[in-house]
């Protein structure tokens, strides 16, 4: 049974990469300005596009009530020149542009590109209090390219196969939190908010470890489902005390019929934040399956 799970879980990612290849071949000549409300559906309109790339995440933290706090990314382009980039926000996240808070527009000079953000500047677009700004919370920053011929690119009309899909690199949106201490114990049940790994779906309730030591939480009862796969090793977050940033180091944590492991998808093993102040965990780690590289899964949690 945990060997039929596993082969039609990669089934179902085969099916799925194979989908989003396609999607992006047609993405890769996007549309020209037209009175079209959907250049795409129109061939005639079919030309070279444009998105931004992900160079590096330089901080992704905001500190609490501090107005020059900065947050920002370097990026890159593909396709078609670009101008500038516009710089939307929302509390939280909210791909309906009619809830978006626009920033600035930032001059895009190349590779290396940086996009920067002030707290003040985000309090400014959101018609609040530096203050207002509580520890724990995120927000989403997203990026509306405009090219060097007017026509302009977003997560809206790019479509989620190519903005959500990590082998493309895109960076159509990012994230960053107001950071606060991490304070145990958080264990205990979990809403599944998003698992890219599909060991569960959205609203099923998970059990978080707390431990094995101080500022670490187990996540052995959610990666693998016990339904699927069983425990080869403990999956176990590190957390900083001081901002809530989560670790994780190269693990093989479950055996679903043939090996899996996961680590920290970017630098130093960072996965993404444990805020003990609002119970939310976001994690993004690289997997492998039976020795193959399966991309980076997003995991979020939310207690209950």
């Amino acid at each position: 049974m945990l060997l039929l799970a596993a082969v039609n879980k990669k089934i179902k990612m085969k099916k799925i990469s194979l989908i989003l290849s396609l999607f992006v071949l047609l993405f890769a000549s996007s549309c020209k300005k037209t009175d079209n409300p959907n250049p795409l559906s129109d061939v005639k309109n079919l030309s070279v596009g444009s998105y931004l790339t992900l160079v590096e995440n330089v901080n992704l933290n905001f500190e609490f009530d501090n107005p020059a706090s900065e947050v920002s990314v370097k990026v890159d382009k593909y396709g078609a020149d670009i101008s500038k980039v516009v710089v939307y926000v929302v509390e939280g996240a909210n791909s309906d542009p009619a809830a978006w808070h626009q920033i600035k527009e930032i001059n895009f000079t190349g590779a290396g590109t940086v996009l920067g953000v002030t707290s003040q500047e985000v309090a400014t677009a959101l018609s609040v209090n530096v203050s207002d700004l509580a520890a724990g919370n995120f927000y989403t920053f997203y990026n509306k390219i405009i090219t060097t011929d007017g026509r302009t690119f977003d997560i809206t009309n790019a479509g989620n196969a190519l903005a959500n899909n990590s082998n493309y690199n895109a960076c159509f949106q990012w994230q960053a939190y107001i950071t606060c201490p991490f304070v145990a114990p958080v264990g205990g049940n979990f809403e599944v908010v998003q698992d890219d790994w599909v060991d569960w779906y959205p609203s099923d309730i998970v059990n978080v470890i707390d431990g094995p030591g101080a500022n670490q939480i187990d996540l052995s009862d959610v990666w693998p489902n016990a339904a699927i796969g069983n425990i080869v090793d403990h999956l176990v977050v590190n957390i900083d005390p001081a901002t809530g940033t989560a670790t994780v180091p190269f693990v093989t944590f479950g055996d679903y019929g043939a090996l899996a492991t996961a680590q920290g998808a970017f630098d130093n093993d960072v996965a993404g934040y444990v805020f003990s102040c609002t119970g939310y965990v976001t994690l993004t780690m690289k997997l492998t399956y039976n020795g193959v590289a399966q991309g980076n899964f997003k995991l979020v949690l939310q207690k209950l």
